[in-house]
């Protein structure tokens, strides 16, 4: 299966308190999207990688072009939304979508996901981590969601099939991931922090088997 990673990087980030764009800032020395990107190009499932911009990250653009990636101009809408933009624009099929601003992201865990989207026969699933990880660990969170008992947050990387975006309802696949590497979704300086003291060498070892 040739699966299309589309990394989304087109939200203000109004949040950070920043004058520069949320994808560029830096963690662990380097723009938190470039984690993202060697996550992916270390993905033994990810065919190829497309980052989807906006009007708001231009200069974000400019270093994925530079890094001779292909780079979409999307209405800067919302994740969601501009996700639906771009895979009906590019007519792409197996999509991985993933937020730009997950630097703890693993490549282990990227062919993870999409093995399990594989065997799961659904046509869209949705990579969601225990409210508790997030309380623990004093990271932000947008949305909660009750499912099966438990308060899950959407992690910010689903899989869908491309194909079948026009239908209005798809059978959802719900991967529960027990990981903190994973909760870590920077929107705000605290996540910032958050993610900088998880990356020195002692955090990485003690993480290393939640993988």
């Amino acid at each position: 299966m040739g699966v299309t990673a589309l990394v989304m990087a087109g939200g203000k980030g109004v949040r950070m308190k920043s004058e520069k764009e949320k994808p560029l800032l830096k963690v662990g020395g380097k723009p938190m999207i470039e984690h993202v990107l060697n996550a992916l190009r270390g993905a033994k499932k990810v065919e190829k990688i497309i980052v989807a911009v906006s009007e708001h990250t231009p200069k974000t653009a400019k270093f994925a072009r530079k890094r001779s990636l292909k780079v979409l101009q999307t209405p800067g809408k919302g994740f969601c939304l501009d996700a639906g933009y771009a895979i009906r624009k590019l007519k792409l099929g197996t999509v991985l979508t993933i937020c730009a601003d997950l630097p703890l992201i693993a490549s282990e865990f990227v062919d993870k996901v999409i093995t399990h989207y594989e065997q799961c026969s659904k046509p869209a699933l949705t990579v969601m981590v225990p409210l508790e990880i997030y309380n623990k660990l004093g990271l932000s969170t947008d949305y909660v969601f009750k499912i099966e008992g438990k308060s899950l947050v959407p992690a910010g990387i689903n899989v869908i099939d491309g194909k079948r975006i026009e239908e209005n309802e798809l059978e959802e696949e719900i991967l529960f991931v027990d990981n903190e590497r994973v909760a870590v979704n920077i929107n705000t300086l605290e996540d910032l922090r958050v993610a900088e003291l998880m990356l020195q060498p002692w955090s990485r070892q003690s993480l290393s088997s939640r993988l």
